[in-house]
């Protein structure tokens, strides 16, 4: 069987990936978006679902409130003696550990384990009963980037019993090197990790037969002859116990996101190769198809339509900590209007998912029965630049909105038009790989909106409500169709 990178066309950015047994698991960023840090599963590597999130809510005042780009940055997640770890960064808070015996039960609430600005991309490795953590720098917090560091904790992430130490410095050969992660393998700790810029970087590997160094380095997957930018960061695993390898990274395809794609791994001289690989002694370069890792078929996969019946899907997430007041089910998604006075940027009930198409529409029945005038409620697509299309109640006749976002305190209303329904289909079709289209019932606006990804993270879709804290709008559906038979639009010919 051939499967076809990427292999999940959503922004799971950052994501590490282990394996326990037969199944692989997967984290990955989710910034300022609750719940927070998906946990992924596959038996296969190519056909994934979403099962779980390390937290509902981050345990910090701070993100009850909506602050875009924060949050929980690139983690990692190991498996030790019975027990799954995953390492959270906060780039101004520090480095948080959560724990887990069931990657499908509760995690326990994240706890602290080194503060300080900065801190980013931790990965653990346990040797010899004895646990280092590898942490790159962020340039916004710690004032500089380029270099590495360790430190050592109790074999419990409890506390820190060594303070960081610089293990490798990247200016001259490996610029902006971060998102570093552990590996042994034939006596020697190998650490992977991104070099260059997210969207035109390259991915470079480490190796020491000390934990401390001196590490010699490598440059293994590059976008070569390919059209396909950016190897950027991602994981090394085993796929057997036959010492077969793979590598799963990111690649930065902008208004979709940061999205997953799969190479097999050759070992040259003990060196690992991911991707195509025409001379063991240069680098890889990724695929766009191939061969499984793993020949298993599996139906698992990503759902972004959703009905509203016992609960809703694993894709919904909001911009803060949520509340429980938030939403409620009853023949519908029925959604607070609240927080009258901010713009969709700063909505903290902003329920949102990921793009998961090349081409796609979005329809979605909306009910304002339950609002009372200048409530509203509607659809959104959201990036640096974001156009929304709501409806209003009004005294004698709602209103249909279309909102452009002006700058970080104000959106503008374009678009004013009568409507005397307390029920529309609100829709937003997606035109791979940066426009989009805003219509209702059976019509659709002309004007071609710019789709851009937001900060750190793809765009997003989603529902709003606005009001006076006490009353709901009703989602009756929200159905997303992909447009067939283009999957793949024109993205890999403009980028």
């Amino acid at each position: 069987m051939k499967y076809q990178n990427p292999i999940i066309l959503q922004d799971f950015s950052d994501p590490d990936v282990i394996r326990v047994g037969n199944d692989f698991y997967m984290v990955a960023s989710s910034f300022n978006y609750m719940p927070g840090l998906p946990v992924l599963h596959s038996k296969n590597l190519v056909n994934w679902e979403i099962i779980n999130y390390v937290f509902d809510r981050f345990p910090l005042a701070k993100y009850d409130e909506v602050h875009p780009g924060h949050g929980a940055w690139a983690p990692s997640m190991r498996y030790e003696d019975g027990v799954y770890y995953c390492l959270i960064p906060t780039p101004d808070e520090g480095i948080f550990v959560s724990t887990t015996k069931d990657p499908y039960g509760k995690w326990e609430t994240p706890r602290l384990l080194m503060p300080g600005q900065g801190l980013e991309d931790p990965c653990p490795i346990w040797v010899d009963g004895r646990c280092y953590v590898v942490h790159a720098f962020a340039k916004s917090r710690a004032g500089f980037n380029s270099k590495l560091a360790l430190f050592e904790c109790d074999p419990l992430m409890t506390k820190v019993v060594s303070p960081s130490v610089i293990i490798y410095d990247g200016h001259d050969l490996t610029p902006a090197i971060e998102g570093p992660k552990f590996n042994v393998r034939n006596g020697y700790f190998y650490i992977l990790a991104p070099a260059g810029s997210v969207f035109s970087g390259w991915q470079v590997c480490l190796r020491s037969k000390n934990i401390y160094g001196p590490y010699e380095v490598k440059v293994i997957l590059a976008t070569g002859d390919t059209l396909i930018n950016g190897p950027h960061q991602g994981a090394l695993f085993t796929i057997d116990d036959n010492d077969n390898w793979a590598f799963i990274h990111f690649r930065d395809m902008l208004a979709y996101g940061r999205t997953t794609y799969l190479e097999p791994v050759m070992w040259h001289n003990d060196w690992p190769l991911p991707g195509h690989v025409n001379d063991p002694l240069l680098y890889g370069t990724p695929l766009a198809e191939g061969n499984y890792l793993i020949d298993l078929d599996s139906d698992y996969k990503i759902e972004l339509s959703d009905e509203f019946k016992d609960k809703i899907n694993m894709s919904w997430q909001t911009q803060a900590n949520p509340k429980d007041n938030w939403y409620y089910l009853d023949k519908g998604f029925n959604l607070l209007a609240g927080y009258k006075d901010k713009i969709i940027k700063y909505l903290p009930n902003f329920y949102s998912e990921k793009i998961g198409y090349y081409n796609f529409t979005i329809k979605t029945k909306l009910n304002i029965k339950n609002l009372t005038v200048n409530e509203e409620a509607g659809l959104c697509y959201l990036g640096r630049l974001y156009s929304a299309i709501a409806l209003q109640k009004g005294i004698d006749c709602n209103k249909i909105l279309i909102y452009n976002y002006i700058d970080d305190t104000k959106e503008e209303i374009i678009k004013e038009i009568p409507y005397k329904d307390d029920e529309i289909v609100l829709k937003l079709k997606f035109i791979g790989p940066d426009k989009y289209l805003l219509g209702y019932n059976d019509k659709w606006f002309k004007h071609e909106y710019v789709a851009l990804k937001g900060i750190w993270v793809g765009g997003r879709v989603g529902m709003f409500a606005r009001g006076n804290d006490t009353n709901y709008a009703k989602f009756k559906y929200f159905r997303v169709k992909e447009k067939e038979n283009e999957r793949k639009g024109s993205f890999y010919t403009r980028y």
